[in-house]
């Protein structure tokens, strides 16, 4: 069995061991290409200051590249007995490599190494999150404009109150989008500092250049207050879920829309028969499982904010073992809302539209305040043209025109969507994905 990077003679309790890994060693192959990165930067960083030679450097570069590429084949794994990913990395280095194998670790702890791993996991899944969202969001735009001129009822109260359309809704889903990626982004631009050489959160006395770390892998800047890189640990996880459950809140209101809509009850829109399943003895009927399982499972990913406090409240500065948990439910959250994305894009390029639902007289009312806005346009005072309309549906005497005309910005008529298309390319452009991206093309010589 493995020795521990920190077990010195005594030998830990194995029930004990077993409790305080617990799925560390399954939650690390998430982390594990990023390890690596991290360590390339660390290194090279130490031989500038004179704690590797430069023929070491070049042995540990090729050894970690090595390591890189087996991960992304998939091939990577953490032996029994070994902790983490960092012990197996260090583990890796050392059969091959010897002695050198063990300088890896000079001015740097286990702390402030998964600190770096997390941050860099984290901004890499946060830009397939963005990508993920920018193409659901192109869909829903495309569907805005293909239904812009086809009406359905808007409702209050789940009542039916005035003539809405398929472009309009559509397009609000695609415009709550884009306030979702605004969060995304603040949680990416914090998440995206390095805190490599807090060490275990109090620093180091090699003279460390941090500045150096940082360029090498592609950060805006820094954590510079060693504590504080510390304390960001629970921090960055909890700011980023509030941004996940932001989009995931979006998500599960429009899957909840197209499970209603899609009922034979309001026969709104209709969903791809390849999306639906069946029932064991009710052999007409077309669920919408997979909105529904959206639904539930962005529900979750709303309650992931609360969770990740509950884990880390009021813990005093410095490093707890309490941490450790946070990635179990963090880790995976990522997988699980593109999953959704995914779902969600798919159905909405596929979803059809009731294009004459108003034509049923049962929606008629919602044609009022037209009639109440064109009588005011008449000269005749708003309260006396809604009093009239009033009294004139009460008796059964009112007849809708059903031509509806709106012009304003973000109406019926005027869906801007070229303004909204542009809000969303500025904010996606306000990421800066390729600073972090060439950082890692350069450390991996690709």
């Amino acid at each position: 069995m493995a020795q521990k990077l920190w077990e010195k003679t005594v030998q830990v309790n194995q029930d004990i061991e077993k409790f305080t890994v617990g799925r560390d060693r399954e939650m690390d192959l998430y982390l594990a290409k990023h390890d690596v990165l991290g360590s390339m930067a660390h290194i090279t960083m130490l031989q500038t200051i004179g704690l590797l030679e430069t023929h070491e450097l070049e042995q540990l570069l090729t050894e970690l590249k090595q390591i890189y590429a087996t991960i992304e084949q998939g091939d990577f794994l953490i032996e029994e007995g070994v902790e983490d990913v960092h012990s197996q990395v260090e583990l890796l280095l050392t059969r091959r490599l010897g002695d050198v194998g063990k300088k890896i670790h000079s001015g740097r702890s286990r702390n402030d190494q998964v600190l770096l791993d997390l941050k860099l996991f984290t901004r890499a899944q946060i830009k397939e999150i963005a990508e993920a969202v920018e193409q659901l969001f192109g869909v829903l735009i495309a569907q805005s404009s293909r239904y812009q001129e086809v009406l359905m009822p808007g409702y209050t109260h789940l009542q039916i109150a005035m003539p809405s359309s398929f472009g309009l809704w559509f397009g609000a889903y695609a415009e709550s989008l884009i306030d979702d990626m605004l969060f995304l982004q603040a949680a990416f631009k914090m998440c995206n500092r390095n805190p490599l050489g807090s060490a275990a959160g109090y620093g180091s006395s090699f003279p460390l250049d941090r500045s150096l770390t940082t360029k090498l892998l592609g950060f805006d800047g820094l954590n510079y207050n060693v504590v504080y890189a510390q304390m960001g640990r629970g921090k960055m996880e909890r700011n980023v879920a509030f941004a996940l459950a932001s989009i995931a809140g979006t998500i599960s209101k429009l899957a909840f829309d197209a499970c209603l809509f899609n009922s034979q009850n309001f026969g709104f829109v209709k969903l791809p028969d390849d999306c639906t399943t069946g029932s064991s003895i009710m052999p007409h009927k077309k669920n919408p499982d997979v909105f529904e399982l959206t639904r539930a499972k962005c529900n979750k990913l709303q309650a992931l904010p609360q969770q990740i406090m509950m884990i880390a409240n009021n813990l005093p500065s410095g490093y707890f073992r309490d941490l450790q948990i946070i990635k179990e439910l963090f880790l995976p959250a990522f997988d699980e809302l593109k999953e959704c994305l995914r779902m969600t894009t798919y159905i909405m390029t596929e979803i059809k539209v009731n294009e004459h639902l108003l034509e049923d007289d049962k929606y008629q009312l919602i044609f009022s305040v037209e009639e109440v806005n064109r009588l005011a346009r008449e000269g005749m005072p708003f309260r006396d043209a809604y009093k009239k309309v009033g009294l004139d549906i009460e008796a059964g005497r009112f007849t809708p025109q059903k031509q509806v005309s709106h012009t304003h910005e973000g109406s019926i008529g005027n869906l801007c969507h070229a303004e909204v298309v542009a809000l969303m390319q500025k904010t996606v452009d306000g990421f800066h994905f390729e600073a972090m991206q060439q950082a890692e093309r350069e450390l991996l010589g690709r």
